[in-house]
């Protein structure tokens, strides 16, 4: 990618933090928003070097999408404009002098935001499981009318646009009701969204139906803030690859349904990762290919017997437990289509070096 040039509005340029940032703007604001835009600030002291997106992210140690979900929000708040070439490559960004952007209009959008924030359910572990899913929201069909009034919201808007530029293709009626529902009815934060929509993408699960299952999951764990919700998101994805290392499977995402059993033994029975690849080592040991169903059925064993660590295991396997297991699989083997894998030799420490790339 080519280097992007950055360059302001100002005539006499920008070296220092204006006022009306710090009074009106910096308070409201994500701490790793802020932090960028005092980088965007600094750069414009240092004509000389080459600035680019991958090369702030490692500077700040973030991740791309980190920053471009920044300057997205700081474009949203006026104090930016990002510039694009006929292919909608970022190819400048403009800093806007924060006085000229209107100060009354940004207070209301920050007071909306810091509302919706707060219109969430009661604060993280004080309900159940059980309890968050049947008090979330039920989906409804909106009116044209209420939908318009709706998307006049200048952070559902960009959703909505970032939305279908990750997905490329128009968002159908029902894709806009339910990402309308993600924040109107299950009152997620604009940003959590935004993230949510790029890490599935980044997994390769673009379908709308899938995401809407990621929604509910943050909304039942009360997700307010994106590190909230990257720190779920980094255990599951140790995970997913940690699967599909011990399988042996390459060259391909999971599939929805194989992400769904990675997402049960993750989130519902809280199994260590550990634990997991245990079950999928027995897997291929017991059976010789890999089958998430027989998988399944060790860890949901285990987690009926309160297995918790490595040598709870152990002390099981020696009750018995575990072969009646292996026999109830292997009546069963060749039913279910995650059985029907040939079995393959893979050049493990490859597959590794692949998967740390991604």
């Amino acid at each position: 990618m080519s280097d992007i040039t950055i360059h302001t509005s100002n005539p006499g340029g920008i070296t220092c933090v204006s006022n009306v940032f710090i009074d009106t703007y910096m308070k409201e604001a994500n701490g790793e928003y802020v932090k960028i835009y005092l980088y965007l600030l600094r750069c414009l002291g240092q004509r000389e070097v080459p600035f680019s997106i991958p090369a702030m992210a490692d500077r700040l140690e973030y991740t791309e999408a980190d920053i471009r979900r920044a300057l997205a929000y700081w474009e949203r708040q006026g104090l930016l404009r990002l510039e694009r070439d006929p292919s909608e490559n970022l190819r400048g960004i403009c800093l806007l002098d924060p006085s000229d952007t209107g100060c009354t209009k940004d207070e209301g959008v920050h007071r909306q935001k810091s509302e919706h924030s707060e219109k969430l359910s009661p604060a993280k572990g004080n309900i159940s499981a059980p309890e968050a899913q049947t008090s979330l929201p039920k989906p409804k069909s909106y009116t044209r009318e209420e939908r318009d009034a709706l998307q006049s919201d200048p952070n559902l808007e960009e959703i909505l646009f970032l939305a279908e530029r990750y997905i490329r293709h128009p968002l159908s009626s029902q894709d806009m009701e339910t990402i309308i529902y993600w924040y109107d009815g299950l009152k997620l934060p604009a940003d959590v969204i935004e993230y949510l929509i790029e890490s599935c993408v980044d997994k390769g699960h673009v379908s709308i139906h899938y995401m809407n299952k990621v929604a509910l999951n943050w909304a039942e764990n009360h997700f307010s803030t994106v590190e909230e919700a990257k720190q779920s998101a980094s255990i599951h994805s140790q995970a997913y690859y940690a699967v599909m290392k011990s399988f042996g499977i390459s060259g391909r995402s999971l599939a929805e349904a194989e992400s769904a059993y990675v997402e049960k033994w993750t989130k519902t029975y809280s199994f260590t990762l550990d634990i997991i690849t245990e079950a999928c080592k027995r897997t291929i040991l017991n059976i010789q290919k890999p089958s998430f169903q027989y998988a399944d059925a060790l860890l949901t064993s285990w987690h009926d017997h309160q297995i918790r660590h490595l040598e709870d295991i152990a002390r099981l396997d020696e009750s018995g437990v575990g072969k009646s297991v292996k026999k109830k699989e292997q009546k069963s083997g060749g039913q279910n289509r995650f059985h029907n894998f040939s079995q393959r030799q893979y050049d493990y420490d490859a597959l590794e070096q692949q998967l740390l790339r991604k």
